[in-house]
């Protein structure tokens, strides 16, 4: 990906969030804390969601995790509504949700890249390869420690989040049991991610694992999420269940909210036995 093309990618997310729809979430009860991570060498922010009944019962839930977890300008509080939603009317079973707020999100959510002119999107530091240790190795105990949970997690994100959802699938895929993906920045590191998508998948886990992604009418992401369920197609491991949704329809700043509903009751209603 040229210098030309890269910029013109940048533009069109500039304009996504400048034209972006404006939403008035209401922000659900939820906890917060923040957690001295030694590894980021930060003090980040922690939200939690859980269900009404939770502190009356003695169930241990799942976990879903998410970047852009964030209470403002962020995406916990629509999530956190949406899983309410869900679990209330029986869609989902009762699951705890995880937010981690941005601190430098570019740096946080993309992995290495070979390509220089995806420094004028993010640092080409591989951050991701951090932030992923960070809830791997810090992350994962403290909410363990602070909740009732069981060995269940998966970790949910869009756009630039949606990449290191990806990346984490593919370099990491024991870390999490499930992965949601919307509009994953695939672009990234001249599409590093979908050219190397089959060796990737020959070297796949035995642990079952469900895969939800989708695709809007972007073109600079459509092509890459298309040609990745092309590769699903052909080369899926045993132990992976999947599903890619794609959304033409759909644009880069609306189809988070679009699809969430739909990939949440997927992943939780799709037989992994």
């Amino acid at each position: 990906m040229n210098k030309t093309i890269i910029i013109l990618v940048l533009l069109i997310f500039t304009l996504s969030c400048a034209n972006a729809p404006q939403y008035n979430d209401p922000i659900p009860p939820h906890d917060d804390f923040k957690i001295e991570s030694k590894l980021l060498q930060e003090t980040r922010v922690i939200n939690v969601w859980t269900p009404p009944n939770y502190k009356t019962s003695n169930e241990s839930l799942p976990v879903l995790y998410m970047a852009d977890g964030g209470i403002v300008q962020e995406d916990f509080p629509h999530i956190a509504n949406t899983i309410s939603k869900l679990v209330e009317n029986k869609s989902i079973p009762p699951i705890i949700l995880v937010g981690i707020e941005n601190i430098d999100r570019r740096k946080d959510l993309s992995g290495s890249s070979e390509v220089a002119a995806d420094e004028e999107y993010c640092p080409l530091t591989d951050g991701a390869k951090n932030f992923r240790a960070f809830i791997t190795d810090e992350l994962f105990a403290d909410i363990n420690k602070k909740y009732r949970t069981t060995d269940e997690k998966g970790l949910i994100g869009e756009s630039l989040s949606g990449l290191f959802v990806m990346e984490t699938f593919f370099l990491n895929p024991g870390s999490f049991d499930f992965y949601i993906a919307m509009d994953p920045s695939l672009w990234w590191n001249n599409h590093f991610l979908e050219q190397n998508a089959i060796k990737y998948l020959e070297n796949f886990p035995t642990k079952k694992t469900k895969l939800w992604f989708a695709g809007s009418g972007a073109e600079d992401i459509s092509v890459h999420t298309n040609n990745l369920n092309k590769t699903l197609e052909s080369e899926v491991p045993e132990n992976l269940i999947w599903k890619y949704s794609d959304e033409p329809n759909e644009k880069h700043n609306t189809i988070f909210r679009a699809t969430k509903e739909k990939a949440i009751t997927w992943i939780f209603n799709t037989d992994s036995e």
